[in-house]
């Protein structure tokens, strides 16, 4: 199924990225926009730090970075996030900073049998580039 890397020809982040968008289906910034309007059971999930999703966020975001992605998911994981667990036959977007996090993301969760998923083209760059609503939040330290 996979080919390993030898110590000749590691592979790289953007072999990664390139392996996962081209088993998953991204989506335009407009396309997603469309996408809330229209789809009632829609869960949004931004993969980024919570760090990154402090500053600035799509409405109504589910933050799960990406480095607890498959634990997060997985329904027969002791932690595990009931919301994210059950939706394997809801419209799930997953979104990071650029893209390529949330392709891998979206590559994994169709590998966990989600039937679903997508990747915003751009991530939150793209989102922000073209005007579309974000979410500010007041932190207090």
């Amino acid at each position: 199924m996979y080919n390993l890397p030898t110590p000749e020809t590691p592979l790289t982040l953007m072999d990664f990225v390139t392996a996962a968008k081209a088993c998953i289906t991204e989506l335009s910034p407009q396309e997603l926009r469309q996408m809330q309007h229209t789809a009632d059971d829609l869960l949004i999930v931004d993969v980024r730090e919570s760090s990154e999703h402090e500053q600035g966020h799509l409405e109504q975001a589910m933050l799960v970075p990406r480095g607890i992605l498959e634990a997060a998911a997985d329904p027969t994981y002791e932690k595990h996030l009931p919301q994210l667990a059950a939706a394997r036959e809801r419209p799930v977007v997953l979104y990071c900073a650029t893209g390529g996090r949330s392709a891998m993301g979206a590559a994994v969760l169709r590998m966990m049998g989600f039937k679903s998923v997508y990747s915003l083209a751009g991530g939150f760059g793209g989102w922000e580039a073209e005007g579309l609503p974000v979410r500010r939040e007041a932190r207090y330290v």
